[in-house]
């Protein structure tokens, strides 16, 4: 469209959101684009000056200078868009610039007043008030992209050529981008820990440290949770979570092939904060889950195939109270569903699925924020209980109710929060060699060879504090 026929802010709605579509660089769908422009053109209708911004800025590839396209900052930072949930900044970036964009690679200009980055009440979503940055830790020198029109959206190849290791990633065209990859760093070190623990100091300075961390505490004995897990934390004064002692087993990891699980689950010590789980046979157990020592009368010869290539498999990594890492071992990448990975690269939790490339070190699981949405799914499940009963009571008289009953109904699936949907936060899912989901022929982990279910134990056990404050629906008769 040419700029002589570029729509202002008073022209119609339709027709802006038409001019903009014309603009967008195809990384999603037509139908998740055609509903964030819409939403975005409604929410600026009102502020003229920056929707006439927001056009200038598409419309000319950036090419004029714009002031800042701000919308008001939601109570957890993210925008809902078609059921989606993501970063706004990072939504419009994809849009209209980068459709393979990770969360982590913006950075605001200098002249942007409002970027996300600032924690004010609005939230600039100008793309072009931001550039692409290599976010720390990610190496994107392997990527080779195609490419920069509409059809330029990627998608994965599969995961593994068996005449060679597996190269970092190449992509090609294809539909919106669902697998986010997390190739190597280029020294891949472990992170550093800021003070030497107790534990690993000399027998005097050890005990001169306990000492003055009980002293700062204004604690006394050994038997307080805060020393359960002096040798492993980032923030050695951070307070544990929970006055609740410390697990005996910090997780336990069942093994399976596609939806059988093979052998019995294998229990970690938390004595044992790292533990490795190969594709030999060593069945001593300890800090190795062994599968390759596992037998399964009902195994195929593409399960058999698969399993020669776990290798030296991978790493996990109890950190602190209870955050997770992995470091993959093996030649070929493993794919993880992680919440915390979700959230980070500003998904909706269970929307993506995270390829982690062979040598890789990276956070999986981050206990605070897990514990946090805990209390947010269980405050929000009383509320909505008790705004259910009082609405079904005809207490709450709102527009289109009938004696209270249409806002009941809406409440219902809010109050409808359960155990099940809890315990999802605190489980790790894993496939070795096989990736699943929109990118690939398998739609769900369980269609993939072999993979691994890890239940973490601390989390659980903060889970079982919060499900006591829940309400406790009335039992409904069996039919």
């Amino acid at each position: 469209m040419s700029i002589a026929s570029t729509p202002t802010s008073n022209d119609a709605c339709l027709s802006i959101v038409h001019s903009l579509m014309c603009h967008r660089q195809g990384g999603e769908s037509e139908t998740f684009a055609k509903r964030a422009i819409e939403s975005l053109v409604k929410k600026l209708k009102e502020k003229k000056d920056e929707l006439d911004s927001l056009i200038t800025a598409i419309t000319t590839n950036g090419a004029h200078p714009s002031k800042c396209v701000t919308i008001q900052r939601t109570l957890d930072g993210r925008l809902q868009v078609a059921g989606r949930k993501g970063f706004p900044h990072v939504i419009y970036a994809r849009l209209w610039r980068w459709p393979d964009l990770h969360k982590n690679e913006l950075k605001h200009v200098k002249y942007c007043q409002f970027a996300f980055d600032l924690k004010c009440d609005s939230v600039c979503v100008n793309p072009y008030h931001y550039e692409r940055v290599v976010s720390p830790g990610i190496d994107l020198s392997g990527l080779t992209l195609t490419g920069s029109g509409p059809n330029s959206a990627q998608i994965i190849k599969d995961e593994y050529d068996f005449d060679g290791p597996q190269s970092l990633p190449s992509v090609d065209g294809g539909h919106s981008l669902q697998t986010i990859q997390h190739p190597p760093s280029s020294s891949c070190p472990a992170p550093a820990e800021p003070f030497p623990a107790p534990s690993m100091l000399p027998p005097t300075e050890a005990s001169t440290s306990v000492f003055f961390i009980s002293l700062f505490l204004n604690l006394s004995g050994k038997n307080h949770p805060f020393f359960l897990w002096p040798v492993h934390n980032e923030l050695p004064f951070q307070p544990p979570i929970s006055n609740h002692p410390a697990p005996d087993y910090w997780c336990s990891i069942a093994y399976f092939e596609m939806d059988v699980q093979v052998g019995e689950t294998f229990k970690v010590p938390s004595s044992c904060p790292v533990v490795t789980v190969d594709g030999y046979v060593d069945p001593s157990g300890g800090d190795r889950f062994c599968l390759g020592q596992l037998s399964n009368v009902h195994r195929t010869e593409a399960i058999e195939r698969a399993r020669l290539h776990i290798g030296k498999g991978v790493q996990l990594e109890c950190k602190g109270e209870g955050d997770v890492w992995v470091r993959c071992l093996s030649d070929h990448a493993v794919f993880v569903q992680s919440y915390y990975l979700d959230r980070e690269a500003g998904r909706a939790p269970g929307d993506a699925v995270h390829k982690i490339y062979p040598s890789a070190y990276i956070k999986v699981f981050d206990l605070r924020q897990c514990h946090r949405q805990m209390q947010q799914q269980a405050a929000t499940a009383q509320a909505a209980a008790a705004a259910q009963a009082a609405a079904v009571a005809g207490n709450i008289p709102g527009p289109g109710s009938v004696g209270g009953i249409a806002p009941a109904i809406s409440l219902s699936a809010a109050a409808g929060i359960g155990v099940d949907d809890l315990r999802r936060l605190c489980i790790l899912r894993m496939s070795f060699v096989k990736g699943w989901g929109p990118d690939y022929p398998r739609q769900s982990i369980k269609e993939t060879p072999c993979w691994i279910e890890i239940h973490l134990h601390r989390a659980l056990q903060l889970l079982d504090e919060v499900l006591h404050t829940m309400p406790i629906a009335d039992p409904q008769p069996l039919d």
